[in-house]
């Protein structure tokens, strides 16, 4: 019968275990002197060693000739251990055998001395699943046992054990293995097996592992399974995975709202077979990449990249602002929980979400407004005109003034009344202001928190004409003068162009004052003589 290759290759010996020294050297320097306690805990993820750190312990306790700690692996009692017939030597899987019975009778076989080995050992696997009267029959006996008994309880959730045993055990937490320390293990294995591999595609097993060691094996069987080389591609063929090119095309294609791209990239994961949520997944983790190399300057240090991957990571967080990234996480986070609930309709949750993050403007969160306003405080820092989902390069023009009056043509009467055409007098024609609608909304944007200004400019009504010019009419002209600053200017400028998705420029935004006759209401429109 084939045995999975993550039993073939378990550790049998405190040396082979990977990415836990701080534990192991421990556990050998108490083995080795006889120091050892009459229970352990070991908590952590879940493939970082607890399981195989406890049978080793089990046969280091009782092995006839020890070395530096680990066990022979030679003698009758490793042997016997080994191959499961020592019954001094008691594994229970908590998750199935949970009730107060189970620890019951637990606690009457202690009292007997081990049959053929030196200690009487039990290993508790997922300890948490015990039930609370189970905990409870358990205390006494974890905390005095005969001097033959070693308990050894193993859980990947600590919080749910209560304190008083967790203060009757020596406590070891397990960490996530390193992603090289994966990469070498992973080598060895298929180096000892047979098994062609590209580098690059073992640091992706190793990555996708997320410091499991038993995951990373057995996604490195899957993919030998092909009797092929392990590359890259056949990683991502195999696994479902997108690849990181893949995912960074899609985020830049979001940062550029490329609706083209965006629906291409969740097309081809669908008509592959892979697992949308996983793709999802990468994502998500590539955003984690983002806000790291965004927020902090040591990014190295937290982030599993070379150098390379680093450099193109950094050019990509630089198209978003913290904001934006913070509110993509969100979408991304609340797109993975629908899917898990949505069935054959997770393209449609993947596509809305991501067009969502495209246009800030189809949300009215708190993280979207957010977003939308860094985009304004960028705009106007940097003195460029604001447009919807990007930023013009061309700084405005501010130096450009428009006349506003238009010449009356002249009639040939005119002319021969002995009139110049060129010195014709010119006449003002009619002007339909129409109401700019949500004007109070684009006040607050503008406003950016002074309350002052805020109340200034929900006092003003807006309108716009058929050349697209914005006239923001006060009540008085102490009003109008409070306002007629640049700054203020600018964030009103700004405000209007992301509520109309139309770019206006400075000399398109003028200031006027309100007629005795113009009681205007929002369902008004007005005709001005310009």
């Amino acid at each position: 019968m084939h045995q999975a290759l993550y039993r073939k290759w378990r550790p049998q010996t405190f040396d082979e275990v990977c990415g836990q020294e701080h534990i192991t050297s421990i556990l050998k320097y108490e083995t080795e002197h006889g120091k050892f306690s009459h229970a352990y805990l070991f908590c952590g993820s879940r493939g970082t060693g607890k399981t195989t750190c406890a049978k080793i312990l089990a046969k280091a306790v009782n092995c006839e000739s020890p070395v530096n700690g680990s066990p022979c692996n030679r003698c009758a009692s490793c042997m016997a251990i080994d191959g499961g017939s020592a019954t001094d030597v008691l594994e229970m899987d908590a998750a199935s055998n949970n009730g107060v019975d189970n620890i019951r009778d637990i606690r009457d076989e202690v009292v007997y001395t081990p049959s053929a080995l030196k200690y009487r050992v039990y290993i508790v696997d997922e300890v948490h699943m015990l039930s609370g009267s189970a905990f409870n029959a358990l205390l006494k006996t974890l905390e005095e046992p005969p001097a033959h008994v070693v308990f050894i309880l193993a859980t990947t959730e600590l919080h749910k054990l209560p304190s008083t045993i967790i203060s009757r055990c020596q406590r070891f937490d397990f960490r996530r293995i390193a992603t090289q320390v994966l990469c070498d293990r992973l080598a060895h294995i298929s180096d000892s097996e047979g098994i062609e591999y590209d580098t690059d595609a073992l640091r992706i097993l190793a990555k996708l592992a997320q410091g499991g060691m038993r995951d990373a094996i057995s996604l490195l069987e899957l993919c030998a399974g092909t009797r092929k080389k392990i590359t890259a591609t056949l990683v991502d063929e195999t696994v479902g995975s997108g690849g990181r090119e893949n995912v960074e095309r899609t985020v830049r294609a979001i940062s550029v709202s490329n609706f083209d791209a965006i629906f291409s990239a969740i097309d081809t994961v669908v008509r592959s077979s892979r697992d949308l949520a996983v793709y999802w997944q990468e994502l998500i983790s590539f955003y984690r990449d983002m806000l790291v190399m965004k927020t902090t300057a040591a990014a190295d240090r937290y982030l599993d990249l070379t150098e390379v991957e680093s450099e193109r990571l950094k050019k990509t967080a630089d198209l978003f602002s913290k904001e934006t990234l913070l509110y993509h996480c969100r979408i991304l986070d609340d797109a993975l929980q629908n899917m898990q609930c949505a069935g054959a309709a997770k393209r449609m949750v993947a596509e809305m979400a991501l067009i969502k993050m495209c246009d800030t403007s189809l949300d009215t969160s708190t993280d979207a407004l957010l977003s939308r306003i860094s985009k304004l405080e960028n705009a106007i820092a940097s003195g460029v005109a604001f447009q919807p989902n990007r930023l013009a390069e061309q700084p405005v023009d501010r130096e450009f003034e428009r006349t506003e009056k238009t010449a009356e043509p002249v009639s040939d009467q005119d002319t021969i009344n002995g009139i110049d055409p060129s010195e014709s007098p010119q006449k003002e024609i009619p002007c339909t202001l129409k109401i700019l609608r949500g004007w109070n909304e684009m006040a607050e944007k503008a406003a950016a928190g002074d309350g002052a200004a805020l109340g200034f400019l929900k006092l003003a009504k807006a309108f716009r004409d058929s050349e697209g010019r914005v006239y923001v009419k006060f009540p008085n002209d102490f009003a109008r003068s409070m306002l007629d600053r640049p700054q203020i200017r600018d964030n009103i400028r700004a405000a209007i162009s992301l509520s109309t998705q139309q770019s206006l420029e400075d000399r398109d935004l003028i200031f006027d004052l309100l007629k005795e006759n113009e009681n205007i209401s929002d369902l008004d429109d007005l005709e001005l003589e310009s």
